[in-house]
């Protein structure tokens, strides 16, 4: 017994002994000892009931614990919830009460929902990421010229004779009609789109704004939707306009030219890819040349479209931000160091070159180029708060 506790001990006794024998009154016997006349009594009570041993240090613990169950529910519960793994505590409280009828008292849902998480018998929830600038959601663009809107999706795919599987990426102008291009592509891969949409840049220029879906490889699931593709779009200085997800009327134009392209090259399709990709160039000549749209008053899109004074350029520099402002490379994993840690940006920016600025103690803007793509704040560990238009998810 450590020494402090024989100390207290002794004093204890000394007093009883003292209060017993009546060497003086009981409220100056305390005020000699340094206690209240209330824990005097205390002591008294418990020499008178249990000696000097009724002295020493008593356990804290309660002396009821309502929510100490006995060991056999956890392994019930343990058992209800595997026979039931999607059930929660509410229901599995009620098989457990039918289970024991007998039984006084059963767990309350809580205490069950307590259980649940430290057996490991559910998934934690993933923490919401917070929310970054919300912009506001542009309208779609009426085109005013050609190449100012160019929409751009896939097709359907589907397979020739001999069985290779064909992915029509197609390219359109939007204000004039004319199909730029139907590349019959063996997947949906970034890498191929890119490589198509480089030979249509080269032969027709660039447009002012491209116009796609939200799904891959167009969109992702960062900051305004990118993906590495539509990041490339605008590090080329073309902007980049999402249509409503699960709204295809918003690309309408483009929709009906694929159900016309299905019906006269591909139902049925060609035997052999050879085969396919010539049925394919024909049919956009003749789309292009020689079939009246309504729209254009029966006349063909030849005969509005000209080619895009903006020309591919061979090499895309890095983009250049004013001065006082932190720039970052994003790495491989679409991080940059930033404040001493890692921090997660985007994957969609992988070796592009972001600008950081200051708008309040310990918190930033992000940007690509003119671009506003997030917020960084000092005391988000995992990375950026990516920046979302305003009506998208």
């Amino acid at each position: 017994m450590p020494w402090n506790e024989i100390v207290v001990l002794e004093a204890r006794t000394k007093f009883v002994l003292a209060a017993k024998v009546g060497a003086a009154a009981f409220a100056s016997l305390c005020r000699q000892f340094g206690i209240s006349r209330k824990t005097g009594y205390k002591w008294r009570k418990r020499y008178g009931a249990g000696g000097v041993g009724g002295l020493a240090e008593a356990s804290r613990a309660p002396r009821r614990r309502p929510r100490d169950h006995r060991p056999w529910w956890r392994e019930a519960l343990r058992g209800a919830r595997k026979a039931r793994p999607h059930w929660g505590p509410k229901k599995l409280r009620r098989v457990l009460q039918k289970a024991h009828p007998k039984a006084r008292t059963v767990p309350a849902v809580s205490t069950l929902g307590r259980w649940l998480r430290e057996l490991d018998l559910v998934g934690r929830r993933r923490r919401r990421a917070r929310r970054g600038p919300v912009l506001a959601g542009a309208k779609l663009t009426v085109p005013q010229a050609p190449n100012h809107v160019w929409t751009v999706d896939f097709k359907g795919w589907f397979r020739t004779g001999e069985g290779r599987r064909c992915e029509p990426l197609t390219v359109r102008d939007l204000q004039s009609r004319f199909v730029l291009a139907v590349v019959l592509l063996a997947n949906q891969s970034d890498a191929a789109v890119r490589r198509a949409m480089r030979r249509v840049f080269v032969q027709y220029g660039l447009p002012k704004i491209i116009r796609v879906d939200n799904g891959a490889p167009f969109g992702g699931q960062g900051a305004l939707g990118l993906a590495r593709l539509s990041v490339w779009w605008l590090r080329l200085g073309i902007a980049v306009e999402f249509t409503r997800p699960a709204h295809p009327q918003d690309n309408g134009g483009h929709e009906q030219m694929h159900r016309i392209f299905k019906a006269e090259t591909a139902a049925p399709p060609a035997a052999t890819l050879g085969r396919q990709k010539q049925r394919t160039r024909a049919w956009v000549k003749d789309y292009n040349e020689h079939r009246p749209h309504e729209a254009l008053g029966q006349e063909t899109p030849a005969r509005f479209y000209r080619r895009s004074r903006r020309r591919m350029p061979r090499r895309v520099g890095a983009a250049h931000y004013p001065r006082g402002w932190e720039v970052r490379r994003v790495r491989n994993r679409g991080q940059i160091k930033w404040a001493g840690r890692l921090r997660f940006v985007g994957r969609a920016f992988v070796g592009e070159v972001v600008g950081l600025q200051a708008i309040a103690a310990g918190l930033h803007e992000v940007y690509l180029g003119p671009q506003l793509i997030g917020l960084m704040h000092e005391r988000d560990a995992a990375g950026m708060r990516p920046a979302a238009r305003q009506g998208r998810p």
